[in-house]
């Protein structure tokens, strides 16, 4: 009879399941985040608005965040990945 390794502990299948996906989801988001440490996004804003007449323009917008966060990121979902196996 082949028992199952989930059959004997207090971690259930679904656990499992959910922790490994949570950590993969971690390591994956803290490895784009270290490679690619933001982006820029261009938003039109008004520039005069007087009845009819309009005049906007285009401003580029950044967001940043720190690499150490990637990494903290990257290290919290190999540390989830990992627990998640001891079942």
């Amino acid at each position: 009879m082949v028992l199952n390794k989930f059959e004997h502990s207090n971690v259930s299948y679904k656990t499992y399941l959910m922790n490994r996906s949570i950590g993969i989801i971690l390591i994956m988001i803290g490895a784009a985040m270290l490679i690619w440490t933001g982006f820029t996004y261009t938003k039109r804003e008004k520039i005069v608005d007087a009845g009819p007449i309009q005049i906007s323009a285009d401003k580029e917008k950044q967001v940043n965040w720190p690499p150490y966060l990637g990494g903290i990121l990257l290290v919290g979902g190999i540390v989830v990945l990992a627990s998640s196996k001891k079942g």
